[in-house]
């Protein structure tokens, strides 16, 4: 396969359309090109500096260094990867912090209503927390973005204690994805020369114990791959991602979401999304912007998130500080662009449960010695 092999996207029956490598053709689609967003073009920045479509809005829900809402909680510097939580009538939004030694994670609990009632620290003095993954079990796996780097599984809702989970592997983390039908958690790298990994609890939702795999795949950019268990999954003296001959390298690793019998994730080093089929058991392109026509829309590839309409949102570090859209009918397009912010970048988009509210955070905001993360909530007629 060259690298035109982009994008093999169908539609669920049932009126709930979806990426779905169980229901792939075959038959390769042409690449995502530019194209007329679903909901329209963006409008003028409103005053949160945030350009969007006619009927949504938005609204700061934390800034970083400052208490949030009427919360005594001070929310943390860098938020970076995020996800959301049912928590009874309510939902939770958890995010990460990028800085050294201080890093851990934080969480704000909404009400039904979308109110804030409060906020709280679910993980502390660990290393660049960047990204990580939602699990089907309601925990969230923040990871350090580190050399020998791990994998810490948090509580959203509070009250119980992070736990370490090294058999996950130590190396610099950036994303995580559960396949519950596989039983498998899949990790990213954020290596110029990394790896695509995938972690095979014992039992599935204790991951305490289990097996740490790489992917292994030939020199093209698609076709056929399989999976090789990693020798020693603590990185030392030989780091994960040399011990196994053969496995495949991938430009920094970062974002990472599962549906449906795909594993999309993203490289940010050469600006591509990229489909593993769990089903087929291969892997494609999905997005490459040296393959778009005319000016790409989507620089900087990092977060990703997918809806059950399979609608892929990737956000951009640094670009024109975008969140565009990818459809399964193969267009891309930009939802949201933030402006005044160009030395930042966008992190930790997340729906909520419901799916009428988009999280997500400028890492640095503006620029200035009063700089720091803006965490923000977008709502509209998002399609379901």
């Amino acid at each position: 396969m060259d690298r035109r092999s982009v994008l093999r996207a169908t539609v669920v029956g049932a009126g709930a359309a979806a990426f779905s490598g169980s229901l792939w053709t075959g038959a390769f689609a042409a690449p995502a090109q530019p194209g007329a967003s679903p909901y329209g073009p963006l409008g003028s920045p409103d005053a949160n500096g945030i350009a969007l479509p006619a009927g949504f809005t938005s609204r700061v829900v934390a800034r970083s260094r400052q208490r949030v809402g009427d919360t005594s909680y001070v929310w943390h510097d860098a938020p970076d990867g995020g996800a959301c939580f049912a928590a009874g009538t309510g939902w939770v939004y958890v995010s990460n912090s990028e800085i050294s030694r201080t890093g851990g994670a934080s969480a704000i609990r909404f009400d039904a209503s979308g109110d804030v009632v409060s906020a709280y620290r679910i993980l502390a003095n660990t290393n660049r927390n960047c990204a990580g993954g939602a699990m089907p079990w309601g925990t969230w796996l923040s990871c350090e973005e580190v050399a020998r780097g791990y994998v810490y599984e948090t509580y959203p809702l509070g009250g119980t204690g992070a736990v370490r989970r090294p058999a996950m592997g130590r190396f610099c983390h950036e994303a995580a994805a559960a396949d519950p039908v596989r039983g498998v958690i899949y990790l990213t790298e954020d290596e110029s020369n990394g790896c695509f990994y995938r972690f095979r609890p014992d039992t599935w939702g204790d991951l305490s114990t289990g097996t740490l795999e790489v992917l292994v795949a030939g020199s093209g950019t698609s076709g056929p791959v399989s999976w090789a268990r990693v020798p020693d999954p603590d990185g030392g003296p030989i780091a994960t991602r040399f011990q196994v001959s053969g496995a495949k390298r991938f430009n920094g690793g970062e974002g990472c979401h599962y549906a449906d019998g795909v594993c999309w994730f993203t490289t940010k080093g050469d600006n591509r999304v990229w489909a593993y089929d769990a089903v087929g058991q291969r892997i494609d392109l999905a997005y490459d912007d040296s393959l778009v026509s005319g000016t790409p829309p989507l620089t900087g590839v990092d977060n990703i998130v997918g809806t059950p309409g399979g609608d892929l949102y990737v956000a951009e570090d640094g670009g024109n500080m975008e969140i565009c859209l990818i459809t399964p009918d193969e267009r891309i397009a930009p939802f949201l662009r933030i402006s005044g912010q160009s030395s930042s970048e966008i992190c930790g988009p997340a729906f909520a449960p419901a799916g009428g509210r988009l999280y997500f955070s400028s890492q640095r905001g503006t620029s200035g010695a009063s700089s720091g993360g803006i965490t923000y909530e977008v709502r509209g007629p998002f399609r379901s």
